[in-house]
């Protein structure tokens, strides 16, 4: 079962290739997406990594959590359920 990871504090440089290199170190990358501005298309900082297995997937977090990449700390997690927005829709 594939396991989706949150990775934050990421670089505004980091491309989706750059973090999907970083998290295949230590497993199966099934995708790999940094999280861009809908208007601007810049980086937002953060992004998220799905990985084979929930095996590799802690053994991701477990390795990479705090860690330094481009000059950032990343903070690396399970992705949480994407929260309900109570903005009425246009």
């Amino acid at each position: 079962m594939n396991q989706k990871l949150y990775v934050g504090n990421l670089s505004y440089s980091t491309t989706d290739e750059e973090l999907k290199d970083l998290f295949a170190q230590h497993g199966t990358v099934q995708s790999a997406n940094v999280v861009t501005d809908r208007y601007t298309g810049r980086s937002r900082g953060f992004g998220f990594v799905e990985m084979g297995s929930g095996e590799e997937a802690q053994k991701a977090i477990e390795a990479l959590n705090g860690t330094d990449f481009q000059d950032r700390n990343l903070v690396v997690n399970e992705a949480r359920p994407k929260e309900k927005s109570f903005r009425p829709r246009r």
